[in-house]
């Protein structure tokens, strides 16, 4: 049996966090039989070896990282704490990883990264998303287009470049979307497993979360209705791809 791919989550909406995983299971190509789900924000921390893994996600979560510790619950503080040991030894041993959104600015966080509002959030709509040179060499994006439409919303983001880590991909308004540390760990901004469907869902779940005001909920579900998002979803199913049996 080939090694189980690791799914940590921290969506307190119960909704929510089963269209993610449903979402990452199906756009992955993943069996559910061969997957260890972990809700980090309700569910007791497990002890992990990473190496006991064929791959880890790690999807989004309302928690910014950038907030004021002082704001930040107990609940959050211990999930951080775990999620950023379990990050460094990913980072030791070049687990393969793919952080979406949260994930991405944990990966960020750890490896001495400037997390921050300052500059580059991006509002709740599909944006272009555009490889880097470095891109045209990376194992998991060979055949990805240069260019495609990815479902994006977040308020903080990495705020400058980082030592040692390759940038893979950026938009117009944000020059940090994917990057990959060491060979196997990877990290987006924009969401691999939001299609149509999906992004609508998460917009009437977190209408009043502040990502953007409630009227415009309908405007942005009509507006990412228009929107052909396929290419995100191939990089999800790479990922398994490349990892599941190696």
């Amino acid at each position: 049996m080939t090694k189980p791919f690791l799914i940590l989550q921290l969506r307190a909406n119960d909704l929510a966090a089963q269209s993610e995983f449903d979402a990452f299971l199906r756009y992955g190509g993943i069996d559910p039989a061969n997957t260890h789900r972990v809700r980090m924000e309700s569910e007791p921390l497990p002890e992990i070896d990473p190496t006991n893994y064929a791959g880890i996600i790690v999807g989004g979560v309302q928690w910014n990282v950038s907030d004021a510790n002082e704001k930040k619950s107990e609940t959050q503080k211990a999930a951080e704490a775990w999620l950023n040991n379990l990050l460094q030894t990913i980072i030791e041993t070049d687990t393969p990883y793919l952080g979406a959104c949260y994930g991405f600015g944990a990966l960020v966080d750890v490896l001495g990264g400037t997390v921050s509002k300052e500059r580059y959030a991006e509002d709740v709509e599909a944006l272009t998303i555009k490889l880097t040179q470095d891109a045209q060499e990376d194992p998991l994006l060979q055949g990805i287009p240069t260019e495609f439409r990815a479902f994006a919303g977040h308020k903080e983001s990495c705020q400058e470049p980082i030592e040692g880590v390759t940038l893979l991909a950026s938009s117009d308004t944000c020059p940090f979307h994917m990057i990959r540390v060491k060979q196997n760990v990877y990290a987006t901004q924009f969401h691999p497993e939001l299609d149509v469907e999906g992004i609508c869902e998460r917009i009437d779940i977190y209408k009043n979360a502040g990502y953007f005001p409630p009227e415009k909920a309908e405007p942005l579900k009509a507006a990412a209705q228009t929107e052909s998002v396929t290419v995100p979803m191939q990089i999800m199913k790479r990922f398994v791809e490349l990892y599941q049996n190696r």
